[in-house]
């Protein structure tokens, strides 16, 4: 019998399942998932599934253009494996953004989103080559279906789109696409796209090919070209996606597996948890109770930034991933956060230049969100935890073959979270939130989320793993953005009153944001308590649902 966590934005329940657990922003990829796995497919199985019919009903965060990456562990064999498929660069060919400054997807963020070659169709296709049992047109079947038939837009869906749609309103393939009678489709609308529907059933009987060498690839050359972007038919295959160990490293007896260079994620966790034990915060308080906690944390997602701003495209560039996360290095990063802090109350101060601080009234986060997470355990001891997404993908405001492209921000700057080089490998780097923690070489634990990862991740494993969190708990509680140079925390209004004051001493000033701030994201978890029952969950800032059968 399937348990699930309700489907809208807001509290949900942690699930179990006997064989097998899956989680998603969406009941019908859940649905798939499970779907696939009670018909003897594997979790990879249902990743691409449930991948497919994703960008069929989420087109709001993720489309079949952008980027996948995941973490495969293999029962079988006993061995984690990391698939990086991301948007790449086209190496010669110089920068195109088609779309004006402020017509960006999150404008006026820096930067306009530049031209790249879709990463998530041969991301499909490296996966079911390599561990998949199902035929790959089985797998495509929902999304058929569901391109066909329409899915209901949600309320959430809606907001989103109405937040980000201003890139799609610049060209004519977007405008047709997403407001076909001038308007974007409504709350409760069954929204179908024919195009869509048309390129599903192509790509369910060609293969993934249909996108890398197919007619669906061809058309976007075309397009490119059209435009004045000068790609290439051979561009489309010319990068492939990367197959390699991922990042681990070790925190208090547990063994954590991310994603590797050039994705930042698990050097920047190993940094601020790391930190964070060195400064000995879990005898301060948890961070929304405490203001020193909160302080120490804060600052050390700012150091974590700014050091891993140094890695890049091992291809191109050196690993300094072993340097900057040496036990010595870190002790030396808290030392110097603990030495510098204030010894006089500077609450007066605070007052005088910012005002008086209170958590009284919401800002918002204003950081790209649109992605899509997957965490999934079969029956046979195989864990996916993976993120598809409509970010790295194809050309900015187009819409191909019913497929809508947003580009890459790669803004090549140390503090950016998007950078890529135009010469060498062309992958775009970036932070990434595919995360297992393993005990005994066996996956105990995996999750991600969309949003704000470059900062969330850390918190939710520290929640885990130094506070003895439930990981629904765990991702439940309030998270904070870095501290940020004008000396203001900006986390989610959910702290203790003592919070606000006890910062203003330290001459920080607190900006609440939401108490649920869906650029800060949801995570997708599922886990194996002490007892060997599975467990699942979505968090609440989104919507999305957890089963298991």
């Amino acid at each position: 019998m399937v348990s699930r966590g309700e489907g809208r934005v807001g509290p949900k329940s942690p699930i179990t399942g006997a064989h097998a657990v899956a989680s998603s922003q969406h009941p019908v990829v859940t649905d798939v998932m499970l779907e696939t796995m009670r018909g003897g497919g594997n979790a990879v199985d249902a990743a691409i599934a449930g991948c497919m019919v994703q960008a069929v009903v989420q087109q709001d965060m993720t489309n079949h253009a952008g980027t996948v990456t995941a973490l495969v562990h293999d029962a079988a064999g006993g061995r984690t494996f990391e698939l990086n498929s991301g948007g790449t660069i086209v190496p010669g060919l110089a920068r195109f953004a088609p779309v004006p400054m402020g017509k960006g997807l999150y404008a006026p963020a820096p930067g306009v989103p530049m031209a790249v070659i879709p990463g998530f169709m041969p991301g499909m296709k490296a996966l079911h080559e390599r561990f998949a049992t199902r035929p790959w047109a089985q797998l495509c079947e929902p999304a058929v279906e569901w391109a066909e038939q329409g899915h209901e837009v949600t309320s959430f869906e809606h907001l989103v789109l109405a937040q980000t749609v201003d890139l799609f309103l610049y060209t004519e393939s977007g405008r047709r696409h997403f407001t076909p009678d001038g308007h974007l489709p409504q709350v409760g609308d069954r929204w179908a796209s024919a195009e869509l529907a048309a390129t599903m059933r192509k790509v369910a009987v060609e293969g993934p090919d249909h996108f890398i060498t197919g007619e669906w690839a061809e058309q976007f050359v075309a397009r490119g070209n059209a435009l004045g972007w000068a790609v290439r038919a051979e561009h489309m295959s010319e990068i492939p996606p990367r197959w390699s160990d991922p990042y681990t490293w070790t925190h208090d007896g547990h063994t954590v597996v991310q994603q590797s260079p050039p994705e930042r994620q698990g050097v920047f966790c190993q940094i601020v948890l790391g930190m964070l034990a060195e400064l000995d915060v879990t005898s301060l308080g948890h961070w929304s109770e405490s203001a020193e906690s909160l302080y120490y944390l804060a600052h050390a997602l700012r150091r974590a930034g700014l050091e891993t701003g140094l890695l890049n495209d091992p291809t191109v560039f050196g690993d300094a991933s072993a340097a900057m996360a040496t036990p010595e290095m870190i002790a030396g990063f808290a030392r110097i956060l603990r030495d510098a802090r204030s010894h006089t109350d500077l609450t007066q101060h605070v007052a005088l230049t910012r005002g008086l601080p209170a958590v009284a009234a919401s800002g918002a986060s204003t950081q790209p969100a649109g992605s899509c997470e997957l965490s999934i355990v079969d029956q046979h001891g195989n864990w996916v935890q993976m993120m598809n997404t409509l970010q790295g993908s194809g050309i900015p405001g187009e819409v191909v073959g019913g497929v809508p492209m947003v580009g890459s921000h790669a803004m090549n700057g140390l503090t950016s979270g998007i950078e890529g080089w135009h010469v060498g490998g062309g992958r775009v780097r970036s932070i990434l939130s595919n995360t297992m923690v393993l005990r005994d070489g066996v996956p105990r634990l995996a999750l991600g989320s969309p949003g704000n990862v470059h900062c969330t991740v850390p918190q939710v494993l520290s929640n885990i793993l130094d506070f003895g969190m439930d990981p629904y708990d765990a991702d439940d509680a309030p998270r904070c953005l870095p501290y940020a140079d004008d000396h203001t925390i900006s986390i989610e209004s959910r702290v203790s009153p003592e919070v606000p004051d006890g910062l203003a001493r330290m001459g920080v000033l607190l900006n609440p944001l939401p108490a649920y701030d869906y650029h800060m994201g949801t995570y997708q978890m599922s886990w194996r308590s002490d007892d060997g029952v599975l467990h699942g969950c979505t968090g609440p800032r989104r919507e999305g649902v957890a089963a298991g059968f």
